[in-house]
């Protein structure tokens, strides 16, 4: 038996058709998303609550019209992408955080749509699935609470209980991401459905939650980092006596965790893949500040310790990007859950690398670092975030230590 982390034979190359779609996105990202960042952030500023800018409306009709929608997706509802193929597509939009909407390939709406395509039955398909796929509404993932430990999930106390046609819940979720948005009208809820099952991995289900039903309260929107990251937003919400009916529950009671599982093995390489790109475009940002900037009488560039700084970026970037690309590929060949080794590890290595690198670039932007004239704080918020999103570090490598542990014992 092989390494559990080791990769068999050379990543497949792209196809053609994989490779004309980059070359549309890298397109696209340069003269469509990054010229207008600035005018994003000013309608940020001027719309409502939860409402996102008039600008990503006409960016996602752009981009739809030329073919470049839902292009994480696997299979008859997507763009048909391996997730090798995908991979470089997600992290041309990850170099601007909130371009992957504009292409219906951000999160949470990404892996609600795996949930949906993977569990749903044809008329939870035809409810929500069809409506996230064509980008008229926006969903929410509601799985982590306040109140516990939610890194150990079987800590979830939100109780889903049966009554005869409906479920009713009780429970209160914070970091619900995309809950805040406007557009939002459908929250997946895992919760307790058999809290005394002997199998704690049986004890809970999901629930789609349409998000207008009597008894969904926002109480508030959470930040990070004092980001709010409108127009979603990460919100605590409270969710009492909330009545839907018996047939929105998920493939079945007491299998929150098989969906669960489903879901964030796609996110999380999603994310680390965006990631990536982010951490790429601070390094570049870095070269330019450092020839254009002068200090002590010379270019920063000419001081050893920046190059030192550039040089190491380049070379963890590098690392991290191939460690990613063989974990897409291991799923592509042999599926998501034997490739949990490798989407562990790159959980683990991705998003410290990407906070790495873009700390040194504020570093060497000094001051401006850390305003909003680049993207570099909200960018470091985003890679820090990721570091305790969709399961925090020291949980992958448990895990991953685990799987090792048994292999080669």
């Amino acid at each position: 038996m092989g390494s559990a982390t080791a990769t068999h034979g050379a990543l497949s190359a792209p196809s053609p058709r994989a490779q004309a779609l980059l070359a549309q996105v890298q397109a696209f990202m340069a003269a469509e998303v990054l010229p207008v960042e600035a005018r994003f952030r000013q309608q940020l500023r001027e719309a409502a609550p939860g409402h996102a800018p008039p600008l990503l409306a006409e960016l996602k009709a752009k981009a739809r019209a030329l073919g470049l929608w839902n292009l994480f997706l696997p299979g008859s509802h997507g763009a048909g992408l391996t997730n090798l193929e995908y991979a470089p597509l997600a992290e041309a939009m990850g170099r601007v955080e909130w371009a992957s909407e504009v292409f219906n390939c951000s999160a949470p709406d990404t892996g609600n749509m795996e949930v949906l395509s993977l569990y749903g039955t044809p008329e939870q398909q035809a409810r929500w699935l069809q409506p996230l796929l064509d980008g008229e509404i926006r969903s929410a993932f509601s799985m982590t609470e306040p109140a516990v430990a939610s890194s150990d999930a079987t800590n979830i106390q939100c109780s889903i209980t049966r009554d005869g046609d409906h479920y009713v819940i009780h429970g209160r979720k914070w970091y619900s991401s995309g809950a805040m948005n406007a557009a939002c009208q459908l929250l997946i809820v895992m919760g307790k459905t058999a809290p005394d099952h002997p199998d704690r991995h049986r004890q809970q289900s999901m629930i789609l939650v349409p998000r207008d039903t009597p008894g969904v309260t926002i109480v508030r929107d959470m930040q990070a980092f004092g980001y709010d990251h409108a127009p979603g937003g990460h919100p605590e919400i409270v969710f009492d006596n909330v009545r839907v009916p018996a047939a929105n529950l998920l493939l079945g009671e007491g299998r929150g965790f098989e969906v669960a599982q489903g879901r964030l093995g796609p996110g999380r390489i999603h994310h680390c893949m965006r990631l990536i790109g982010c951490a790429q475009r601070a390094l570049e940002l870095m070269c330019q500040r450092a020839n254009s900037r002068i200090a002590f009488g010379k270019p920063l560039g000419e001081m050893g310790s920046v190059r030192e700084d550039i040089a190491r970026s380049h070379c963890e970037i590098t690392q991290a990007r191939l460690l990613t690309l063989a974990a897409a590929d291991k799923m592509d060949r042999e599926g998501n859950k034997a490739a949990r080794d490798l989407i562990a590890a790159a959980k683990i290595v991705v998003p410290q690398m990407a906070a790495t690198v873009i700390d040194r670039a504020i570093q060497i932007h000094g001051a401006a670092g850390v305003s909003q004239d680049t993207f570099l704080a909200e960018a470091y918020v985003y890679a820090r975030f990721i570091r305790i999103g969709d399961g925090p570090d020291q949980v992958h490598l448990a895990a991953l230590g685990k799987q090792l542990l048994k292999e080669f014992a």
